[in-house]
C-alpha cells in the first residue's frame, strides 16, 4: 500500500442546491457528495476537512479542504478525474500535496467573502441565484462612508446571528469596500481574520438601510459600541454570498488565487476586473 498523504482542494460550488458544505444525515451537502466522489477514486473512505462550513444557499469559488489518503493519482491529475465524478454545480480548481501540519480550517489567517446587491427596478432571472435583489435607489455614497466605520479590531457582536458558539466576538476586518453603481450590480467585498454566524450577511443588511436611507453612516460606532444585535440590520438572502479566499502564510494554490473572479464582468463576457491582494 502506497504511503498516505494530505492532499488540498480548492473547490468552486453554486450552493444553491445544497444545505451547506457540512455533512449531515439525509440532506444533499457540498462535503457529503464531494467525499462520496473521492471514495469512488480513491477506493477508500474519505473525510474532507473544510475551510469553513458554509450555509445551505452560500456560494464560493475559493473553498479549500483536505483529506489524508493512500489515494494513488497524482495531483495534477486527481483535480482532473474528480470533476468527472462531480454534478455541474461543484468545480475542482486545483489539488496539491500539502504538509501533514497543513489545516484547512485552523491553519486560516483569514477569508474574503463578496456580497452581491442587484440594485434595479426589474428582478434579474439570471441574478436571483447569486444576489440579493433591492428594487429601490440607493445612496451609494452614504454606503461608502459607512463601510469605513466598519474596518478594523472591533466587537461585532451587533453583526452576529443567534446561535453562534464563537469563544469571543472580537474581529479585524482588513477590508470593506462597495463597487458598483445605483441600477446596477453591487459587490460589497469584505476580509478579515475570521467571521461571526450571519456575520457578512448582516453587514450586507445594515449597509443597505444605510443606503435606503434608514440608518445614517454615523451609527454604525453605536451599533458596535452597543453590541445589540436589534441595532444592525436585516440578514441578507444566502443567495447573495460567496466565499471568495482563505489566506494561509503558504498559500496552496497561489497560481488559482491571482485569478479572482468578479461576479459583474463574467455575466457581461468582460475580463475579471483585477485580483485582490493576500493578506500575509
Amino acid at each position: 500500500m502506497t504511503e498516505k498523504k494530505r492532499i488540498a482542494l480548492l473547490l468552486e460550488y453554486d450552493g444553491t442546491a445544497y444545505a451547506g458544505w457540512q455533512r449531515q444525515a439525509n440532506v444533499r451537502t457540498v462535503q457529503g457528495v464531494v467525499e462520496n466522489a473521492l471514495a469512488k477514486l480513491c477506493g477508500e473512505p474519505i473525510t474532507l476537512y473544510g475551510c469553513s462550513r458554509t450555509d445551505g444557499g452560500v456560494h464560493a469559488r475559493g473553498h479549500v479542504s483536505h483529506f489524508n489518503s493512500h489515494c494513488t493519482v497524482p495531483p495534477e491529475r486527481l483535480y482532473l478525474a474528480l470533476g468527472t465524478l462531480l454534478p455541474d454545480d461543484i468545480s475542482v480548481l486545483d489539488a496539491a500535496i500539502v504538509p501533514d501540519t497543513f489545516h484547512a480550517r485552523f491553519g486560516s489567517r483569514g477569508k474574503q467573502y463578496s456580497y452581491y446587491i442587484w440594485n434595479n427596478r426589474f428582478r434579474s432571472a439570471l441574478l436571483s441565484r447569486y444576489s440579493a435583489h433591492e428594487s429601490r435607489a440607493l445612496d451609494i455614497d452614504a454606503m461608502h462612508r459607512a463601510c469605513d466605520y466598519l474596518i478594523g479590531k472591533h466587537d461585532f457582536r451587533c453583526f452576529m446571528a443567534a446561535g453562534s458558539t464563537a469563544k469571543t466576538t472580537i474581529r479585524t476586518l482588513y477590508k470593506v469596500e462597495l463597487s458598483g453603481e445605483t441600477g446596477g450590480l453591487l459587490r460589497l467585498t469584505i476580509s478579515g481574520d475570521a467571521f461571526l454566524y450571519n456575520m457578512v450577511r448582516i453587514i450586507a443588511g445594515t449597509l443597505l438601510y444605510v443606503g435606503l436611507g434608514k440608518f445614517e453612516p454615523e451609527m454604525i460606532e453605536a451599533m458596535l459600541a452597543s453590541g445589540d444585535r436589534t441595532l444592525a440590520g436585516k440578514t441578507l438572502t444566502a443567495a447573495g454570498l460567496f466565499l471568495d479566499e482563505v489566506y494561509y502564510d503558504e498559500n496552496p494554490f497561489p497560481a488559482c488565487y491571482n485569478k479572482q473572479n468578479n461576479l459583474a464582468a463574467l455575466l457581461a463576457g468582460q475580463e475579471s476586473g483585477g485580483n485582490d491582494e493576500f493578506l500575509e
